[in-house]
């Protein structure tokens, strides 16, 4: 997907709920970007139109929107949103026997049991990112680049930038000071990793908040370098511009999966919700991520199905430095790292 598209959805996810409006018996609430025609096209040769979508920004606004009370058949958040929607009973078990793909995700990708428990599966991972330096190969020498420390080098003061994320800054943080596990935080950790983010704040042009922002202040030049989720590097790689991405500076990298789950109370059919689950995770919708979004499918043979250079060109390789996963951690810690962003933010 060109940048020029990206940005053309974010402008509709900011004036319309819903914003593509097409079948109306299915409303989807999803990142702005993904309603990529590839992933839903059995669902469209079933009934003839896609589903209806509605949009968000980022995973802690589309949490307020749905336990504010609006209402869609299916969500798409990141692993680490997961026990929100479970501790507020938005959220109902999907059915294992109307999903007979699932026999093909990855292991690894469930062995969460926030995700699936003996009460059922709660969340189905669909895709999965990579998150590591992106940045400017004509203006930054790659060994500045080696290390996480370049957000904190004095040389790029005003010149990088940062997710408006508290999941990513804080693996970020966590990374730099030495922790590649943030299910099991002690009090001297976060603490290192705050005073840490203190610092990269001074060199923070813009917190961008989603990855059509992010490619917009590389490709205009005014940074240089940021946190960068891989779908914002696959942009400004189809528009030719000079970007790196380094995943394997010392410190190490960072990891995270998204998928879907099945919203209770939901205004359309629970039958379609099913196609459209169905869809996503046929084989062919892996060829339809990765073009359109970068990202990797959780089904293995999904993932066979693709390029193996086009894969190493988003970042979807094994590296061989430390890699935080952002898995469900302690839902108090990161309301408590969320609170701590906010502050860093406003320059306290």
């Amino acid at each position: 997907m060109k940048l020029r598209h990206l940005l053309a959805a974010t402008a509709i996810s900011l004036t319309a709920l819903p914003a593509l409006a097409a079948d109306p018996e299915l409303l989807v609430f999803d990142w702005a970007g993904f309603e990529v025609p590839g992933l839903a096209e059995a669902y469209k040769e079933k009934h003839g139109d896609y589903p209806t979508y509605a949009f968000f920004g980022d995973d802690d606004e589309a949490f307020q929107k749905v336990s504010s009370g609006f209402k869609a058949d299916v969500a798409h958040p990141c692993s680490q949103m997961v026990s929100k929607y479970r501790d507020a009973g938005l959220i109902e078990p999907w059915d294992e026997a109307r999903l007979p793909a699932l026999a093909d995700l990855d292991p690894k990708f469930l062995e969460s049991k926030v995700f699936k428990d003996d009460g059922g599966l709660w969340f189905i991972p669909t895709d999965w990112g990579a998150v590591g330096i992106a940045y400017n190969k004509d203006e930054v020498p790659v060994e500045d680049v080696a290390s996480l420390a370049v957000f904190t080098n004095p040389k790029y003061q005003g010149r990088t930038s940062l997710p408006d994320s508290s999941d990513d800054v804080w693996s970020l943080a966590y990374l730099a000071t030495g922790v590649s596990d943030w299910t099991n935080v002690t009090e001297d950790q976060f603490a290192a990793a705050a005073a840490w983010l203190r610092e990269a704040h001074k060199n923070v042009r813009s917190y961008w908040a989603d990855p059509s922002e992010q490619s917009q202040l590389m490709a205009s030049g005014e940074v240089l370098v940021a946190w960068s989720w891989n779908d914002g590097v696959t942009y400004l790689q189809a528009d030719n511009f000079p970007v790196g991405f380094q995943r394997e500076a010392t410190e190490g990298s960072s990891s995270f999966i998204c998928g879907y789950v099945n919203l209770k109370g939901g205004p359309g059919s629970e039958d379609k919700a099913y196609d459209f689950m169905n869809s996503w995770l046929r084989p062919e919708s892996g060829q339809a991520l990765i073009d359109a979004i970068g990202y990797g499918h959780t089904s293995t043979k999904a993932m066979a199905t693709l390029d193996p250079e086009q894969v190493k060109t988003a970042g979807l390789i094994d590296v061989s430095v430390p890699v935080l996963e952002q898995l469900p951690n302690d839902p108090a810690l990161r309301e408590r790292q969320l609170a701590e962003f906010e502050k860093i933010k406003a320059g306290f």
